[in-house]
């Protein structure tokens, strides 16, 4: 009995080592999504797209109305480099780090062809949204970005 045990937990010991970590390790991959956003004072609707991140851009950026402009992804080596292309002519430029445990560290540069809005480093979880806010539009809204690492 104590043989197959020990030989049970081997292999178990053998497999978790071998599998590669999804976001944290050098030479893995992950995918990088941006949506773009304009954030109003204004009541009215949100975007029924942006549903599941509501409550989060409420409570981080205190605005009243949501829609999205724009999005995209890429997958990117870790480390590495990926380039997002979010409509309105801006794009999230971002380089991947190693980081511990399942978190991934970014460097981002989110721009359009002759303004950088904001370059910044993060650390994100998977599935968890970063939220960034950006500069006023025509309108009186604002840009926003959220950013979630998949």
């Amino acid at each position: 009995m104590r043989l197959t045990q020990r030989i049970l937990l081997t292999c178990g010991l053998l497999l978790a080592a071998a599998t590669p970590s999804l976001f944290a390790a050098d030479g893995g991959e992950v995918t990088v999504r941006a949506i773009l956003v304009s954030a109003s004072k204004q009541p009215g609707e949100t975007d029924r797209s942006l549903s599941a991140y509501e409550s989060t851009l409420r409570r981080i950026l205190r605005f009243e109305s949501f829609q999205q402009l724009g999005g995209g992804k890429d997958r990117a080596e870790i480390p590495g480099k990926g380039r997002v292309s979010l409509g309105q002519g801006q794009v999230l430029e971002f380089t991947t780090q190693s980081s511990r445990d399942d978190r991934i560290r970014v460097q981002l540069d989110w721009r359009d062809d002759s303004h950088s809005f904001m370059r910044t480093g993060l650390v994100l979880r998977p599935g968890v949204p970063a939220v960034l806010g950006g500069p006023k539009r025509g309108d009186g809204s604002v840009y926003a970005l959220l950013v979630i690492a998949e």
